[in-house]
């Protein structure tokens, strides 16, 4: 008989509730946890990302974005931190979003295409700089903390994603990730929240 530490497999007990729902509580008698747990996060993630990239093909939309990524690895592995909550996601990205496009255009980072500039163009490092920067004293600042929100900013600062139609379809990409995430946590049995989780009385006011 397997012997699993508890420490090891803490948070696992939503995966166990999903499972009995599913009427596949089987796995749990023949599969190391951990190992089902993996196969969880391995699942939601594609199927998430599938639909984005599905929507992304016949809209040739941007509703898939390197940053979405680990976005859609927190909500599954750890759904029930605040940096998890719908709220913290949806401002978190936000954030970022603005503070991209912000420091896109006034560094002047706008004047060429991305890609045109062989070398290091100096207007764009600044960019990349300010917006991250930005980015993290606003979360800071709005108790929004969201670390894959910093990979969002730089996307755009960078030029790489920075039509104003194109940051919109971001930020519809991230609300459907919550919405599905939503649904998914909630079915495992989780109190996922519809917002904000509770706050984390150890960060000062």
């Amino acid at each position: 008989m397997r012997q699993h530490h508890a420490g090891d497999n803490a948070g696992f007990e939503h995966v166990g509730v999903l499972l009995g729902h599913l009427k596949l509580e089987w796995l749990l008698h023949r599969f190391p946890p951990r190992l089902v747990w993996s196969l969880y996060v391995l699942i939601n993630g594609f199927i998430t990302i599938g639909l984005l990239a599905i929507l992304a093909l016949f809209t040739k939309s941007p509703f898939v974005f390197p940053s979405l990524g680990p976005t859609a690895y927190l909500l599954f592995f750890s759904p029930l931190t605040e940096t998890s909550s719908p709220r913290n996601t949806i401002l978190g990205h936000a954030i970022g979003l603005i503070c991209g496009y912000a420091a896109f255009s006034l560094t002047g980072a706008s004047n060429l295409p991305f890609g045109f500039h062989a070398g290091i163009y100096g207007p764009r490092v600044l960019a990349a700089a300010l917006s991250l920067s930005t980015t993290g004293a606003f979360m800071v600042l709005l108790r929004a903390s969201h670390p894959p929100a910093g990979a969002t900013t730089l996307i755009v600062s960078l030029g790489i994603i920075s039509q104003p139609r194109e940051l919109v379809i971001i930020e519809i990409a991230v609300l459907l990730l919550v919405a599905q995430a939503l649904v998914i946590n909630r079915l495992a049995g989780l109190p996922y929240p519809f917002w904000n989780s509770p706050r984390d009385t150890s960060v000062p006011s």
